[in-house]
């Protein structure tokens, strides 16, 4: 897997947005429409498939390859294997699973996981997950509407990092925990030469990092169906973003990989990234040996003292479809996600941390500070995107991010871009 690769996949999950984009919403639709319900055929059969994105990436590709030929030489068994392009995966499995091409295990960015879920294809793993010690947001992000359909491979979230260097440089003392601290540290770094406090999303692809801070200022968002941005919280968010725009304490036009560029120079405070996101910043860092140790993981800022921080979820699950395979598939992904040797080479070869409170605690991970202090910090009170359960989730993040973006170079007033914003959301949750 290339860099570059590995960033336009940050950026397309950081935003909310599946790889079939705004044009394959309607595959997905007509696949949740066709009553797909599996591959049919027998559910006891040794032999299945195992369908992956990363199988055709070569930094994944080899750590998976030797977790399936041990499976296949301790079972007995043959999987079969497919391996799609992350940015064509969602799309080629959707029309798959319509014509019941698709059996065994299937590796699902979780903000997929609804739309896949709506095709009635997938088993119910609730029964298997009991016996995985599966952390609360690894459970999580398998679920939709009451049901676990995934088993959590990997679990993190998108969250700020900081540059702890950058923050001893400006006289900030101690982690800003309220909004008001955050502030004063942005300005306290807007002091050095050549600092952007706050490499926030700026560019449309990735505006949809505002929900959270929506979130952080009490909006719900989306209640039982019920688009609620306009209320006066989300409002009060847009405000606020734009009070650090105007205040230039954040830049513009900043999609994730040019704030990752501009935090490898160490000229940025606080980004925002998923706990991948280190790997590409450093390896195109201007002094990486000196930036690594002071990247450091910071809760989302809170509005008052004792409120939860925000954080959107981000990972990977393991899907079983349902027919043929289906038991030796289901055992095969618990085995993958949740067994300790399993999860802890896997986060030797590719960094993705586990999802498994044993997992976690093993020796080779929990020497790693970043992950550990990931997970504590920012994963630990993670939520899924709020509209991550329907099948045009990409077109309403966008249409909220253009509002966003309206609100921040003045075309309009937060508070009428969040009514616009309102509209098309829940016109296009009617559609």
């Amino acid at each position: 897997m290339s860099l570059s690769d590995l960033s336009r996949r940050s950026v397309l999950r950081a935003a909310g947005i599946g790889a079939v984009g705004i044009a394959g919403s309607s595959v997905l639709s007509a696949c949740a429409t066709g009553g797909g319900a599996g591959n049919g055929g027998d559910t006891a059969a040794k032999d299945f498939g195992f369908t992956s994105w990363s199988l055709s990436e070569p930094a994944y590709k080899p750590t998976i390859e030797r977790f399936i030929k041990s499976w296949e030489t301790s079972n007995g068994s043959k999987i079969s294997t497919t391996t799609m392009p992350y940015n064509q995966y969602l799309q080629e499995l959707s029309l798959k699973l319509n014509g019941r091409q698709v059996s065994g295990a299937v590796q699902l960015d979780i903000a997929w996981l609804a739309a896949i879920a709506q095709t009635g294809s997938l088993a119910d793993l609730g029964d298997l997950a009991m016996s995985g010690g599966y952390t609360p947001a690894g459970l999580s992000s398998g679920h939709y509407k009451g049901t676990l359909y995934g088993l959590p491979w990997t679990t993190g979230a998108i969250g700020l990092i900081g540059n702890q260097d950058l923050l001893n440089e400006a006289g900030i003392k101690t982690a800003p925990t309220t909004i008001t601290q955050f502030e004063d540290a942005l300005r306290a770094l807007k002091e050095l030469k050549g600092v952007t406090p706050y490499a926030a999303s700026t560019a449309i692809a990735q505006l949809g990092d505002i929900f959270p801070w929506m979130q952080t200022f009490g909006s719900p968002i989306l209640k039982d169906g019920k688009v609620l941005i306009g209320d006066d919280a989300s409002i009060e968010a847009v405000t606020w973003y734009k009070k650090l725009y105007d205040e230039k304490l954040i830049a513009k036009d900043v999609d994730r990989n040019g704030a990752r560029a501009l935090f490898g120079r160490g000229t940025v405070g606080f980004y925002d990234d998923a706990v991948v996101g280190k790997a590409p910043t450093l390896a195109n860092a201007k002094d990486p040996k000196k930036l690594g140790p002071a990247m450091v993981p910071f809760s989302r800022p809170v509005l008052q003292a004792g409120d939860s921080p925000q954080a959107q979820l981000w990972g990977h699950v393991i899907v079983v479809i349902k027919g043929d395979g289906q038991e030796a598939a289901g055992r095969f992904a618990l085995k993958t996600t949740s067994d300790v040797a399993t999860t802890t080479e896997y986060f030797k070869a590719v960094s993705l941390p586990p999802a498994t409170s044993k997992g976690l605690a093993a020796r080779e991970i929990a020497a790693d500070s970043f992950t550990t202090q990931w997970t504590r910090r920012i994963t630990s009170t993670a939520t899924p995107g709020p509209f991550w359960a329907y099948a045009k989730n990409a077109q309403i993040i966008s249409a909220v991010a253009q509002q966003v973006q309206a609100a921040l170079v003045g075309q309009a007033s937060p508070k009428e871009a969040m009514r616009t914003a309102r509209e098309q959301a829940t016109q296009l949750l009617k559609d």
